[in-house]
């Protein structure tokens, strides 16, 4: 058992999969990237990836918009992401990582007449975030790129040192994420994250249009609230005053899953823990993930691990 990549159009160990100090996108954060979780079910005995062909429909609007080019289609990508989670045969939640990115080994700022080529790995990934006590959060003095800087609708690797920067301010500050906010002051979303507030027992969250990343978990809960416990989606401009008086506040994301927020701001958010609303979410999102539900048959790709040594 253990790690493998596809790399260069070829699945190889892990190790293996080294690329150059001169690589344009190491030295110029000319990349973009999707995570795919696999969460392992062990009554099962198998790993289900969560949308799996949204991601990778995803990462191709993405290397479009920086000019990268993807030889292999969405369908090989799915194949080749099956058959790495199979081979490495980890019976635990996984984080699948695929990048496309501009790998040749040139010096000089810019998109045009450089190689470009798309990697894949498979790794352990266990929880991002302690959801079952609650999250404490603080708003970060590191503002949201804005779209017309680097388009928040692609993940474009470079942009995450924005993320990263208010990650790190957060953690220094004692809390355990960042709430980033447009140039303008409105609530933008975590650093890796989606946010959503409940008040007066709808959901209300960042519209597209504040430059967030249009999540696929996001769009997951707000079509399980919809349909599940019947409630509807607003999606507008969030000023950070909105996130103080919330009835319940919480995250989204392939990594964070569903995150309640008790605090922000040292400010205690509803009853300080988490949520009616809330809690259901998380335990229907839950039971998809894990192929326990009946979405999970239009949602899940199920990968039976292959076994130790084989």
């Amino acid at each position: 058992m253990g790690s493998y990549a596809y790399f260069r159009q070829h699945i190889v160990p892990l190790e293996d999969a080294k690329v150059s100090i001169v690589t344009h996108a190491l030295n110029y954060g000319t990349g973009c990237f999707e995570g795919i979780r696999g969460n392992w079910n062990p009554e099962h005995e198998q790993i289900y990836l969560f949308r799996m062909r949204e991601h990778f429909d995803r990462l191709m609007r993405s290397a479009r918009t920086l000019q990268i080019e993807i030889r292999e289609s969405v369908e090989e990508l799915c194949e080749v992401t099956v058959e790495l989670v199979r081979r490495s045969g980890f019976q635990e939640d996984v984080y699948v990582r695929p990048i496309a990115y501009k790998s040749g080994e040139v010096i000089g700022v810019r998109l045009h007449d450089v190689e470009d080529d798309l990697n894949i790995f498979v790794a352990p990934f266990g929880a991002y975030l302690d959801a079952d006590k609650g999250i404490r959060c603080c708003t970060s003095s590191w503002r949201r790129v804005p779209d017309t800087s680097i388009p928040g609708r692609a993940k474009v690797t470079g942009i995450y040192v924005n993320s990263a920067l208010a990650k790190t301010e957060a953690w220094m500050h004692g809390c355990d994420e960042a709430i980033m906010l447009t140039q303008e002051g409105d609530v933008a979303e975590g650093s890796g994250e989606n946010i959503f507030v409940v008040a007066d027992g709808q959901l209300v969250t960042p519209s597209p249009s504040a430059g967030i990343l249009v999540g696929i978990t996001r769009n997951t809960v707000m079509e399980l609230a919809r349909t599940e416990l019947g409630i509807e989606t607003s999606e507008r401009q969030i000023p950070r005053s909105e996130l103080y008086g919330a009835d319940e506040c919480f995250l989204t994301g392939t990594a964070a899953h569903v995150a309640p927020i008790i605090e922000i701001d040292n400010r205690q958010i509803g009853n300080g823990a988490p949520g009616l609303i809330t809690r259901k979410l998380m335990d229907l999102y839950e039971q998809v993930i894990r192929g326990n539900s009946a979405r999970s048959r239009e949602w899940c790709t199920p990968v039976v691990p292959a076994p130790v040594g084989a």
